[in-house]
């Protein structure tokens, strides 16, 4: 058995990190400069240690890189082709994550001249970096459609048109404004308020919430988010 072992070749495993960030208005990815060129950015990248779990050694690699800490990371997918790092053949596990950039700016390390950019105006990336976000974007859309995801990206309260504006951003397109209010009142997910915001229309919209014991019944639901 041993023998058998020793016949095999080894190969580096590395950990990939896809930050997603919302900022109200549009949706970003963040880059670290670490790439060989000046104008190559990377996602979280580093390796696998003895003593990790894979979790474990993601999450260290995005507090090393970023100085952030708490970040849910979800796995995506191994990414593996021979040639994928000219250097030596290495294994990436991919994760993603999707965070309220307010709550997390001031937290960034400038170490790593750590930035967030557009997920439709990217720089060039280091490997095969461009292919890992475009995968976590399908899932993100996927997961946005069947799931009540987001709503911990905004405010306490918020208005319909602000929730709108997530999803819009995450599928970079404009959601018909009463079709998308019809389909999320029906998940019946939302309590809403008395209050209105002021200074936007002169109706103004009225403030919802979330309605937490809802949400966390069917936060693993299939419900339909996204109008056809």
């Amino acid at each position: 058995m041993l023998d058998q072992y020793k016949q095999q070749h080894s190969y580096l495993v590395a950990l990939d990190s896809i930050i997603f960030g919302f900022d109200g208005e549009s949706l970003k990815v963040l880059l670290v400069k670490r790439g060989v060129e000046e104008k190559t950015w990377s996602l979280m990248g580093g390796w696998l240690q003895p003593d990790e779990s894979l979790e474990q050694a993601a999450s260290r690699i995005l507090f090393d890189l970023t100085g952030l800490t708490n970040v849910y990371l979800e796995q995506l997918h191994a990414f593996g082709n021979p040639d994928r790092d000219p250097i030596v053949r290495t294994v990436s596990v991919a994760y993603f994550s999707l965070v309220k950039i307010a709550d997390y700016e001031s937290k960034i390390s400038g170490a790593f001249q750590a930035q967030w950019f557009s997920i439709y105006d990217l720089p060039p990336l280091l490997f095969d970096h461009g292919d890992m976000v475009g995968l976590a974007i399908k899932r993100l859309r996927y997961k946005a459609a069947q799931h009540p995801i987001g709503f911990e990206l905004l405010n306490e309260k918020f208005t319909i048109p602000q929730l709108k504006k997530l999803y819009d951003a995450i599928y970079n397109t404009e959601f018909d404004k009463r079709n998308f209010s019809r389909k999320i009142l029906s998940t019946n997910l939302l309590i809403k308020l008395a209050e209105k915001q002021k200074g936007f229309s002169k109706r103004g919209a009225f403030y919802y919430t979330v309605d937490t014991e809802k949400y966390h019944q069917v936060a693993d639901s299939f419900l339909n988010f996204i109008p056809s």
